[in-house]
């Protein structure tokens, strides 16, 4: 079980994410076997600038929350698009399309929640 982690100043992988554009920095914090309630997992993501999540569903049974550390982007969710910034926290619903972009001059900072319904 997880009782503590600590971020790097760097997430430890740099992955294309959901055949978004270029790559983000990642860093998985918690998996569902580490916690005893619903959740499946924590990200903590850094976009840099013109650097996207693609846009990607998850299964009815799915619901993800991104949390804006820092930074602004452009989130995109079943066909609809608005700016986000720093301080914004985002629920993507259940088997709903979504995709995040960086649009700031500086990085985009989040952490993903995904959780069980």
């Amino acid at each position: 079980m997880l009782h503590r982690k600590r971020l790097r100043a760097a997430p430890a992988e740099r992955v294309c994410a959901h055949g978004g554009v270029g790559q983000i920095w990642f860093e998985r914090l918690m998996h569902s076997a580490e916690g005893a309630g619903g959740c499946h997992f924590i990200d903590h993501a850094i976009l840099p600038p013109g650097v996207s999540i693609g846009r990607h569903k998850h299964t009815e049974n799915e619901e993800e929350f991104y949390l804006i550390l820092s930074g602004r982007g452009r989130m995109w969710q079943d066909g609809e698009a608005f700016e986000v910034e720093a301080g914004e926290l985002v629920r993507n619903r259940p088997g709903g399309a979504h995709g995040l972009e960086n649009i700031g001059d500086v990085p985009l900072e989040i952490f993903v929640f995904e959780v069980g319904v």
